[in-house]
C-alpha cells in the first residue's frame, strides 16, 4: 500500500492520504519483448490535495523491450465517482527508459491530464508535465527519483519525487 507525502509551496512536508493499488501484468515481462497489464488504485485523499476524498483510476499498461530501450505507454481513466461514465478522465502517461544496466536506468516521461472522455479540455487547460527520472534496484528494493516540470498553465512549475517500493513477491537473485 503506497503512501504518498507531497512538499508544497507554503504548506511544507503534508500528508496527503493513502493509496491502495493492485497490479496485473504479464508473468515474466521482463523476457518478452512486447508486454502488457493493468494496475488499480483506490485513494483516500485530504481535501486540501484533491477535491475528492475518494477517487480510483484504472491504468493499462502496453510496452516494448527494445533492449536496451523500453517504450512503456499508459492509458488511464481516472474517477472521482461523480457524474458516472460522462465524467470518467483521460490521464495518460509515457515512459521512454534506457537500461544502463540491470540496476540503473534514465527516462524521461510525461503525464497529462485531457479531461473528461466525453469532451477533452482545450489544450491551455490540460495538465502536461515533462520528467528526469533515475531508478536504481537495490536487493529487493526499487528507488526512483525525479524532477517534473509543467509545460501548460494547468500544470505544476516544478515538481520533485522520490518512490522507495519493494516487490513482495520477488526473489533477490543477487
Amino acid at each position: 500500500m503506497p503512501v504518498y507525502s507531497p512538499f508544497s509551496k507554503g504548506r511544507g512536508a503534508s500528508f496527503d492520504g493513502f493509496k491502495l493499488r493492485e497490479l496485473f501484468v504479464r508473468p515474466h515481462a521482463q523476457d518478452h519483448t512486447f508486454f502488457y497489464g493493468v494496475n488499480f488504485e483506490f485513494s483516500v485523499n485530504r481535501k486540501y490535495w484533491e477535491s475528492r476524498r475518494i477517487t480510483s483510476e484504472v491504468r493499462p499498461i502496453v510496452g516494448v523491450h527494445l533492449h536496451p530501450v523500453d517504450l512503456i505507454f499508459n492509458p488511464i481513466v481516472d474517477t472521482d465517482y461523480t457524474g458516472g461514465f460522462g465524467n470518467l478522465e483521460f490521464v495518460p502517461a509515457m515512459r521512454l527508459a534506457y537500461n544502463i544496466d540491470k540496476k540503473w536506468a534514465v527516462a524521461v516521461e510525461e503525464y497529462a491530464d485531457l479531461g473528461p472522455l466525453r469532451h477533452f479540455e482545450a489544450l491551455h487547460n490540460q495538465f502536461h508535465e515533462t520528467w528526469a527520472v533515475l531508478d536504481h534496484k537495490v536487493k529487493n528494493f526499487n528507488i526512483e527519483a525525479g524532477v517534473g516540470f509543467g509545460v501548460t498553465a494547468e500544470s505544476d512549475k516544478l515538481t520533485f519525487k522520490l518512490m522507495l517500493s519493494r516487490d513482495l513477491n520477488s526473489r533477490s537473485k543477487e
